[in-house]
């Protein structure tokens, strides 16, 4: 779907600077392979409604990233409701918080609230990735590129999981009805993957690193929506009130960030 897209850029890559290669490399092998692993294991091991509240810790690490790489400005309040957010993220994680004592796992600090964290990390660090490529590189070309390097990095990973074969690539399911099968890979890889990466990188183009990583909060916050509406994975209520404090200091953070934007929009127009 990307492949004309890429070919009628094929001429921009010599003008591309290593540097901005780097962070386009990272960004496909941290947000498409390594990221998405770490979800899907987060997904199969813990509460689906936990790990969609825990990955809205994600613009905290992001606004980090942007600070150390590109020179973002942090306000002294930002450390502390990034403090607030992360506490916040730690009773989210916790279902039953009197049997933390006898151990963390019947608290319900299980393999799921640790993959959900370092699928946090990694795709807080994709987007401050993505940042750089903008700078450096056309939407079109960055887009498609991180295509290609993404499935290049997963199936890498196919082969190091010895996945790599028609049974495991094709099973019998999608054998039996193959046309449905093609059909809803074609809608998962256009609606899910490649118009939404138009629209991201378009995104990261026109805003700061610090600042982009909040938007994506929203997508966890629909994600909470389905799986407490349809798929009854609820939470305690000392976890949705540790859910509205993270949700909350996390958009403070963006607010006060925020105070000074106006000062250096100059330099994103540049």
């Amino acid at each position: 779907m990307f492949l004309p897209i890429l070919i009628s850029r094929l001429s921009e890559i010599p003008k591309v600077h290593p540097r901005t290669w780097c962070f386009l490399i990272f960004s496909g092998f941290a947000g498409s392979a390594v990221g998405t692993i770490f979800f899907t294991l987060a997904l199969k091991h813990g509460n689906p409604t936990v790990v969609n509240v825990i990955l809205n810790i994600q613009p905290v690490i992001s606004t980090i990233g942007a600070f150390l790489l590109f020179g973002d400005r942090l306000v002294h309040r930002f450390f502390l409701y990034a403090g607030i957010a992360i506490v916040a993220g730690i009773f989210v994680s916790v279902a039953y918080p009197t049997q933390i004592g006898i151990s963390f796992e019947r608290a319900g600090l299980n393999l799921g609230t640790g993959y959900a964290l370092i699928c946090a990390l990694f795709w807080g660090l994709s987007t401050v990735a993505g940042r750089g490529v903008m700078v450096g590189m056309s939407l079109r070309l960055a887009s498609s590129m991180r295509i290609v390097i993404g499935l290049a990095c997963m199936t890498l990973v196919l082969f190091a999981y010895g996945k790599l074969n028609g049974a495991a690539l094709w099973p019998a399911p999608a054998q039996a009805h193959p046309k449905k099968a093609i059909l809803l890979l074609f809608f998962l890889a256009s609606i899910s993957g490649g118009i939404p990466l138009l629209i991201y990188f378009q995104g990261l183009h026109l805003t700061r690193a610090s600042i982009a990583g909040y938007f994506e909060m929203m997508q966890t916050l629909a994600a909470v929506c389905i799986t407490w509406g349809f798929f009854h994975a609820n939470l305690h209520p000392q976890q949705v009130i540790a859910a509205i404090v993270l949700i909350a200091a996390v958009a403070m953070v963006h607010h006060v960030q925020q105070q000074i934007e106006p000062h250096d929009s100059g330099s994103i127009a540049d």
